[in-house]
């Protein structure tokens, strides 16, 4: 790692082919996860309510199975399957049956790459800039999950969480204390926003993992980003969702996710929530 922080045209370059290789996992664990999970979901009920097994094969799985048309079911090739290149070369095509091919795949690949760059180009390449790559593959993962499904999985969010209070221990990027009254903070924070809107309104303005995943944030990012968070992501949330509303021509009864926002929100106070803090009280009056 020291190497590599010596010899910077080396070390950006990996950094980035690992960028690109791991947006490619993560486009599998996007579209692949959400899947197994309700696929487990309906076994589970079927034994808790009594019913009869039904022939129902488990969908993909995440590591074992190779990649694959979702159409035709044909098997990529390793040249058919290089992040990025291979999508551009095939113009966004499966070679055999022709069905489009979702641009998620490279976009994903591409923000990967460039987050994985800024993550050691802020933190390097020891332990610091591998526990930035490990946080930021997981809000990725969640923000995309969140946008195709609506679902936060706890199978993310709480190892997220929980690999922030490990990381607190060797004071990695905030403190145990820190680490902890973050957790605290970010659940309370909307839980307590959910229980009076839905006491005032009747209905539930945002779900559960909405909680876990401020939590897990807060474990990384300490008590003091956790407004930051909250802040960004509300004013991200509103005005991107409220262009989305009107592009689509929906009302404001129409749930939107929120957890790609507190996801984006979350990365960037982890990385400038003193900055953050410091130019909002220097606005404020409040320090010089």
């Amino acid at each position: 790692m020291a190497f590599l922080d010596q010899n910077p045209g080396l070390g950006y370059p990996a950094a980035a082919a690992l960028g690109l290789a791991l947006g490619s996992f993560l486009n599998v664990v996007i579209l692949r996860l959400p899947r197994r999970l309700e696929w487990q979901w309906r076994r589970d009920s079927r034994e808790v309510l009594g019913e009869p097994e039904i022939y129902d094969p488990p969908p993909p799985g995440i590591v074992v199975e190779p990649s694959h048309c979702p159409h035709c079911k044909h098997k990529l090739s390793w040249y058919e399957n290089i992040p990025v290149f291979s999508w551009l070369v095939l113009r966004g095509k499966c070679r055999h049956c022709h069905a489009p091919i979702s641009a998620q795949y490279p976009l994903v690949e591409f923000a990967t790459m460039l987050l994985v760059l800024a993550c050691v180009w802020q933190f390097g390449f020891g332990w610091r800039g591998f526990g930035a790559v490990l946080f930021t593959c997981f809000l990725v993962s969640l923000a995309g999950i969140d946008l195709r499904t609506r679902l936060l999985p706890d199978q993310l969010t709480l190892p997220l969480l929980w690999l922030g209070l490990i990381a607190s221990v060797e004071n990695l990027f905030v403190g145990q204390k820190a680490a902890l009254l973050g957790v605290m903070a970010g659940y309370f924070s909307l839980w307590s926003v959910y229980w009076v809107f839905k006491q005032l309104t009747g209905k539930e303005g945002m779900g559960y993992g909405d909680f876990k995943l401020l939590a897990a944030i807060g474990a990384w990012v300490g008590l003091k980003g956790i407004l930051p968070t909250i802040l960004i992501s509300s004013v991200v949330g509103a005005v991107v969702g409220s262009i989305w509303l009107y592009t689509k021509g929906r009302d404001r009864s129409t749930q939107i996710p929120f957890g790609p926002y507190l996801a984006i929100a979350g990365w960037i106070a982890f990385f400038w929530s003193d900055a953050l803090i410091d130019g909002y009280l220097h606005l404020a009056g409040l320090q010089r």
